[in-house]
């Protein structure tokens, strides 16, 4: 069976929505509790397919998993018996190669299955990851889909590491590795997102010494080892901002519960642009769009810019928009393949290499519809509950990589979606048979 939503568009959303924990920051936090030589408690954590992923690996790498509460889990990592991950398991998830920088830097040694078994210079190529490990002392090869990975002596050693890009990426999985490396390293050019401030926190209340996450540079003391302690995982940055789009693009208002509001300053500032009324408050940002939707311009960039995971949603909202806005895509390059699924609903884009033209149109119109990945998928919801008439989305697997109850939160901002469940060609085949 294959799992595909269904939507009933042209209503406008109000109520509350409250956010989950992030997904960026859980999906490497959670592999950096491999690192921990005792007992951690993470709270506010998604559970979305992809933290269930990361738990099943450290599962099968011999960690212990306890499911404390529907938010709280406690992994306990002191008797992991393997550094080879699951050939099958790490490949679905796009944040395996955290486990890299999490065994390299407590065992000395690593063997991580990549995304889809891709090579160095695929779709996300991993070259500043291994500018960083090979720096501090590892030789890092590629073999039948795995990253092996082994440090000199058995242990890293700290280095000064200049990152030629900006890469999240890069900075998470070289400050995993560098928290249990003999000596100090620098690490310069790196990204700010608030993801990496969540994860150097979590490092640090486990005993590491990281400083500067944030900024442009920074500094990692090594430890001898990381001890236990509790953590509570910070709100969904793009979670937030989906339903915020949501807003923008069916009207209504909608009070978005369980974020931190100078993460969103970004996205709200493009949405006010657009004629979106925001308030923020303590916690919480109360969204509301009653006019027309105004032209705008977005470029995406790394934080503080405006985030590339927002691009898709962004780009939907600005096709109910008047005029013409223009939006430019300088951080990943295969962003818009979701465009041709819109213009099946009657959005009016043209792409050249990097920048759409959105020309605003007065409706969408409901289509089956199919998503590419996790972030257009979350665009084709936006766009199917804006639009006019049903609309069938499939490939929603890739939605729930990265949203946690998405149908039951906009449900009860009164959206009219369901999921239904679909015989698929397998299926199919076993009943003729």
């Amino acid at each position: 069976m294959t799992r595909e939503y269904l939507v009933r568009g042209g209503k406008p959303l109000f109520g509350e929505v409250t956010i989950s924990g992030a997904k960026n920051a859980a999906v490497a936090i959670i592999p950096a509790a491999l690192m921990v030589d005792g007992v951690c408690r993470i709270e506010n954590v998604p559970m979305i397919s992809d933290v269930t992923l990361s738990l099943k690996i450290l599962e099968e790498l011999g960690a212990s998993i306890r499911l404390l509460n529907a938010h709280t889990v406690e992994i306990d990592s002191r008797h992991i018996a393997c550094t080879r991950t699951s050939y099958d398991l790490a490949r679905k998830i796009r944040a395996s190669y955290y486990l890299v920088g999490s065994l390299l830097g407590r065992f000395g040694q690593a063997e991580v299955a990549m995304p889809g078994g891709c090579n160095f210079g695929g779709v996300r190529p991993i070259d500043q990851h291994v500018k960083g490990f090979t720096a501090m002392g590892a030789k890092v090869t590629l073999e039948s889909g795995f990253i092996n990975a082994a440090a000199e002596g058995g242990r890293l050693h700290g280095a000064n590491i200049y990152l030629d890009v900006v890469s999240v990426g890069a900075t998470m999985n070289i400050m995993m590795a560098a928290a249990l490396a003999e000596g100090t390293t620098v690490i310069e050019n790196v990204a700010k997102e608030p993801h990496i401030v969540d994860l150097a926190n979590f490092l640090n209340s486990m005993g590491a010494d990281i400083r500067g996450a944030g900024t442009d540079s920074i500094k990692i003391t090594g430890v001898p080892r990381l001890n236990g302690g509790s953590y509570a995982i910070i709100p969904d940055q793009i979670e937030a901002g989906t339903y915020m789009a949501a807003v923008a693009a069916t009207g209504g208002q909608v009070l978005v519960k369980n974020i931190i509001p100078k993460h969103m300053d970004c996205i709200t500032a493009k949405l006010q642009e657009c004629g979106v009324e925001i308030q923020e408050r303590e916690d919480t940002l109360l969204v509301r769009r009653t006019g027309k939707l105004q032209k705008t311009n977005i470029k995406t960039l790394p934080y503080p810019g405006f985030p590339t995971d927002m691009q898709p949603q962004m780009t939907t909202v600005l096709c109910l928009a008047e005029g013409t806005s223009l939006v430019t895509e300088s951080v990943w390059g295969s962003r818009y393949r979701y465009v041709d699924e819109l213009k099946r609903m009657g959005a009016s884009i043209q792409v050249d290499d990097k920048t759409a033209v959105v020309e605003g149109v007065d409706h969408l119109t409901g289509a089956p519809i199919q998503a590419t990945d996790l972030r257009a998928g979350a665009a084709l919801v936006i766009a199917a509950l804006a639009a006019q008439g049903e609309s069938r989305i499939t490939g929603v697997s890739y939605i729930e990589r990265g949203y946690e109850d998405i149908i039951e939160k906009l449900r009860a901002l009164g959206a009219d979606i369901r999921a239904v469940d679909v015989p698929d060609e397998a299926d199919l085949r076993s009943r003729i048979s």
